[in-house]
């Protein structure tokens, strides 16, 4: 299979969902879905994500990439760790997150935006 010669413009997602403190933008793109979120200070994946697709925890597995600020992230089993500008990211399903400090958290999806932040 050949992919198209295409461009997506930053400015331009395909899709945009928006929740408290936050959205998940989704670029389609090259036959992919990328995704890019941004959360203010105060946000908190348990508090203003979970309710929207009803879980306590999020199931989606991300990789991805940090642009700017930091946010942490809790397994189930209690590990965690610390996301900041210029981290590569591989989480699995089960985890909450919540941003650090008064800088907005800005990061790149890779791998999960098809399915995060969407009801199951």
């Amino acid at each position: 299979m050949t992919l198209p010669l295409e461009l997506v413009n930053i400015d331009n997602p395909t899709e945009t969902t928006e929740f408290p403190l936050g959205r998940f933008e989704v670029f389609r793109v090259g036959g992919q879905e990328i995704g890019q979120a941004t959360y203010e200070p105060g946000w908190h994946w348990r508090e203003h994500v979970g309710p929207i697709v009803g879980t306590e925890l999020c199931q989606t597995p991300h990789i991805g990439f940090v642009l700017c600020g930091k946010a942490a992230v809790s397994m189930a089993d209690g590990t965690e760790i610390v996301l900041s500008e210029g981290n590569f990211f591989s989480i699995p399903p089960g985890h909450d997150s919540w941003v650090l400090g008064e800088e907005m958290y800005v990061s790149l999806h890779l791998a999960g935006a098809d399915t995060y932040a969407r009801t199951r």
